[in-house]
């Protein structure tokens, strides 16, 4: 038999078709592609555009992902150079000079300036798989098994992260017990008059009921949990606590990292030291995968072997990396993201108070910012009214009734004035089209 022909790549290849195509082509399971009923072709910085031309600018990122724009010019002329040079591309975890590059640039750039001493694990390219390695390796130092969560908390869909994860609806489709995570309320989650660290710190007494846990892991900000920002205070005695009774404390900043809050790690402000961190998502620069578990050198425990992954050798990711680095080494880099933190928390704020009875409350830091509307109906229509308007943006929440920002930190000021002008007016529009205000919901 002959062998297949190879294709060329036509228009009609590459293009040309439409959303309802994918039905019968791709699984049921996708999710952000329900939303945004088009098939985009192209993007740059804060802007995508779809196969007819029609611009959006880009207030989703890649749920965090493209922390400095959709094919950054600089980043992406590394990696181009580099493939011209025929640079390694996967390499397991061979020594390679694309990674010797990277961790010097992190080490250099990041962990020193902040006084930090941490090891760096790469990890199969998905933050869930950070967090799986976190969460073995805690178990293995510690000889102890249960790990401790929170209440509205996300760390992915694998087993391990899984169990650790909050969410009803994704923990069910499991389809087996997840174990060995005993769930705690988060800052804020039983009111401003519940002090959650006390409770806590009541659950591990001898009649808690709990295991001495292995660790204890958090996110900072509560991204997909409804962008819920634990406090200063919160924070330092939830690290104080950790030390005090010999507990790892983890601190997941795969979608908050990177300088999503306007530090590199969003943990900075509370000057707290994790003994282990899980990056991924921003950390490869332009959108190729990476993870690390960044290890305290006394917890790196492992034995050779004992936490693989095939593309934890990803050359192009560490060549992407080591270049977004240099936006770490400009001055002003980290005020500017505060300043459009601010933009963002300024017109969100005129949002909620010009319809006090549609959206209840903004919260959030740096470039992660979320308005609370009154119910998911509300919410979902701000969604598609922006979209139609040309603005990508997505739900969060456990009742998806929270609107998320997360632009590239990167965006020019135009950019963000101008999403934010058309985020408002779709706030609008969809108020004018409710009936009636819906009674606030749990968020």
């Amino acid at each position: 038999m002959p062998p297949s022909p190879i294709i060329p790549a036509t228009d009609d290849n590459f293009g040309g078709g439409s959303p309802a195509e994918f039905d019968g082509l791709e699984s049921s399971v996708r999710t952000y592609c329900r939303d945004f009923d088009c098939i985009f072709a192209r993007a740059i910085g804060a802007t995508m555009f779809d196969q007819q031309g029609r611009r959006y600018i880009d207030f989703l990122s890649g749920a965090g992902v493209l922390a400095y724009g959709h094919n950054n010019r600089r980043i992406k002329q590394a990696v181009l150079d580099y493939l011209q040079d025929d640079g390694i591309v996967q390499s397991l975890d061979l020594h390679t000079t694309a990674k010797l590059a990277f961790l010097r640039r992190f080490r250099d750039t990041i962990l020193a300036s902040r006084g930090l001493d941490y090891r760096v694990q790469f990890c199969g390219p998905t933050g869930a798989d950070a967090v799986e390695a976190a969460l073995k390796l805690a178990r293995k130092y510690t000889g102890r098994q249960t790990v401790l969560a929170f209440t509205n908390a996300y760390h992915g869909v694998t087993a391990g992260a899984l169990a650790a994860t909050a969410n009803k609806r994704k923990r069910a489709a499991a389809g087996v017990p997840l174990e060995f995570v005993a769930r705690m309320p988060f800052d804020g989650y039983l009111g401003a008059e519940v002090d959650t660290i006390e409770v806590l710190e009541r659950m591990l007494e001898p009649g808690g009921g709990i295991d001495d846990p292995a660790a204890i892991i958090v996110e900072t900000v509560q991204a997909e949990g409804g962008v819920n920002v634990a406090s200063v205070a919160w924070l330092q005695r939830l690290a104080e606590l950790a030390r005090r009774r010999g507990v790892v404390l983890i601190v997941d900043d795969i979608q908050v990292g990177c300088g999503r809050t306007g530090t590199f790690f969003s943990f900075e402000r509370a000057g707290i030291k994790p003994d282990i961190v899980c990056l991924s998502k921003a950390v490869g620069g332009m959108g190729m995968p990476i993870a690390l578990a960044l290890i305290r050198p006394e917890l790196d425990v492992w034995a050779p072997g004992e936490h693989v992954g095939t593309f934890r050798g990803n050359n192009l990711a560490f060549v992407g990396a080591t270049a977004a680095l240099d936006y770490w080494r400009t001055p002003g880099f980290e005020s500017d993201v505060v300043q459009r933190g601010g933009a963002m928390r300024q017109q969100l704020a005129a949002i909620a108070n010009r319809h006090p009875l549609h959206f209840s409350e903004v919260r959030g830091i740096g470039m992660i910012w979320g308005l609370v509307c009154r119910g998911r109906e509300l919410a979902s229509a701000v969604v598609a009214a922006a979209f139609a308007r040309g603005v990508l943006v997505e739900l969060s929440g456990p009742c998806g009734n929270v609107i998320k920002l997360l632009p590239p930190l990167v965006i020019n000021e135009d950019e963000l004035k101008e999403g934010l002008a058309i985020l408002a007016a779709a706030a609008d529009d969809a108020v004018t089209s409710a009936c009636e205000p819906i009674a606030l919901i749990a968020s």
